[in-house]
């Protein structure tokens, strides 16, 4: 499902929008009803594919070697909802997703550099990858909850 660099994006684009109806919904949800469960639910949710999404940008933007404007612009558009989509689009479009996950060495000196050997180690091993990125997550995700929203809770 996740062969290429673009699948990953894309599917982490989407599931990212899709995060931020769920909590708009639960906003209004709780608004209309008072219930704060729907967004403490939406909202630990959104957060979870929120930081998976800005994972994979980096991944993906380290593996197509983006410069720092498209990479910036990938992160950066998960804090404004829904604006994920045009981002894959323009990335998309401008060519930036497309090829391989870049697991061999080439002659490119940019192969030679410490953290595209370890990145081709972990793209060869997509078990551990996906295992250092969900311990990754998960501790920073705890962080954020000890922390708590912005503005304290209500």
């Amino acid at each position: 499902m996740f062969r290429t660099p673009l699948n990953l994006f894309r599917a982490l684009s989407v599931a990212e929008a899709i995060t931020w109806a769920l909590l708009i919904a639960a906003l209004i949800a709780r608004a209309a009803t008072g219930n704060a469960l729907v967004v403490t639910v939406a909202g630990g949710i959104h957060g979870f594919v929120f930081l998976s999404y800005g994972a994979t940008a980096i991944l993906v933007a380290m593996n197509q070697r983006w410069g720092v404007w498209p990479a910036a612009v990938a992160i950066a558009s998960a804090v404004i909802p829904f604006a994920t989509i045009p981002s894959e689009l323009w990335l998309h479009r401008s060519r930036r997703l497309e090829g391989a996950w870049r697991l061999e060495e080439t002659s490119d000196p940019r192969d030679h550099t410490w953290y595209d050997r370890w990145m081709r180690w972990f793209l060869r091993r997509p078990w551990a990858l996906g295992i250092l990125i969900l311990i990754a997550i998960v501790a920073l995700f705890t962080v954020l909850l000890i922390v708590g929203p912005p503005g304290g809770s209500k």
